[in-house]
């Protein structure tokens, strides 16, 4: 059975396996020990923090096989974009000239370099092993955030954001890249992805044009990653858009990868998911499958587990799922049907 459950420190040798499969252009993941122990830490930092309220917190999850220990994806929630430092993004708009004595008005789509987002919650980091890849388990590393969203709204912003990674080649080349920041900082979009991973965007925008880029001006081959999805993190905007998230004008200030936003009213996972009692009553193992969760912080459980009959006000768990989500019979679990 897989589990997700937020991050330990002794999970750090596995995590590093992780971070070097992960996909170029996961900023948030990076194969370095003394980073990804600062993540850790930061996020039980953030999970033990008992007072409510919205601040710079990350809660980092990781989804384990309960029965061998393993790890085979990940996942983060960063509470509020901005908090510490400007998240920049590169805005999508035309630029609008006109000239009255010819009567002509042409509008000439441009990026421009904006922290318009800044406030919002962030959803990133997510890794799945690839023999995982198009499984209801996809759902659980994604959507299981949500679950969390919806147990501790007062956590999190009212709406939430997801960068999703752009375009690069299987040699890790990027078309966009290469035609707008390789000119400002002289480094292959590998090695800038990784110093970026380590430092922060921050530096990156400092460096970044603070005029307009023109889209016309640029090779066709970087128009055309404007918008556009890395083939391998298709599943993961679809989980996100079947939750309700829609794509914006906004978009990465590395690869150009889209950034998709939702109102967490607007969300599935929020809006669906139903709070119930529990009860210890076998289950058959042939009934729907439902996304559930407890309602905790540090002890958070999410799985995946099929129900003979959908929840009302009591809902029957097999002992092995309430075992697996840390719950007694009479406490409460979040559900929602995949």
């Amino acid at each position: 059975m897989l589990a997700l459950r937020p991050v330990a420190l002794s999970d750090l040798p596995q995590l590093r396996r992780l971070t070097r499969e992960r996909l170029l252009g996961a900023t948030s993941l990076v194969d370095d020990e003394s980073c990804l122990r600062r993540k850790i830490l930061n996020s039980q930092a953030s999970f033990a923090r008992q007072e409510a309220g919205r601040g710079p917190e990350n809660y980092f999850f990781v989804l384990e096989d309960l029965d061998t220990g393993q790890l085979h994806g990940c996942s983060d929630i960063l509470a509020t974009t901005g908090f510490s430092e400007p998240f920049y993004s590169l805005r999508n708009r035309p630029f609008v000239s006109s000239s009255r004595e010819l009567n002509i008005q042409h509008g000439v789509p441009t990026l421009s370099l904006c922290h318009d987002l800044n406030g919002q919650t962030l959803l990133r980091s997510f890794h799945l092993d690839a023999h995982l890849s198009g499984t209801p388990i996809a759902q659980l590393a994604s959507r299981a955030r949500l679950l969390f969203i919806a147990a501790h709204p007062q956590r999190f912003a009212e709406s939430c954001i997801s960068e999703i990674i752009g375009y690069s080649s299987e040699a890790g080349e990027s078309p966009f890249w290469e035609a707008v920041g390789q000119h400002f900082f002289d480094l292959p979009y590998i090695e800038a992805e990784r110093v970026c991973a380590l430092q922060g965007r921050g530096f990156l925008a400092e460096l970044m044009p603070q005029y307009p880029i023109y889209i016309p001006m640029l090779s066709q081959a970087a128009q055309d990653c404007i918008g556009r999805i890395h083939p391998a993190a298709r599943e993961a905007c679809d989980i996100l858009v079947d939750e309700g998230f829609s794509p914006t004008q906004y978009v990465d200030l590395f690869d150009a990868g889209p950034t998709l936003q939702a109102r967490n009213n607007e969300l599935r996972s929020i809006i669906q998911s139903r709070v119930a009692a529990t009860c210890s009553q076998p289950q058959s193992g042939q009934g729907r499958p439902w996304l559930l969760s407890n309602e905790r912080l540090e002890d958070f459980r999410a799985l995946i587990a099929p129900l003979d009959e959908a929840p009302g006000d009591i809902v029957g768990l097999d002992p092995s799922v309430l075992q697996a989500l840390r719950l007694v019979p009479g406490e409460v679990v979040r559900g929602v049907a995949l």
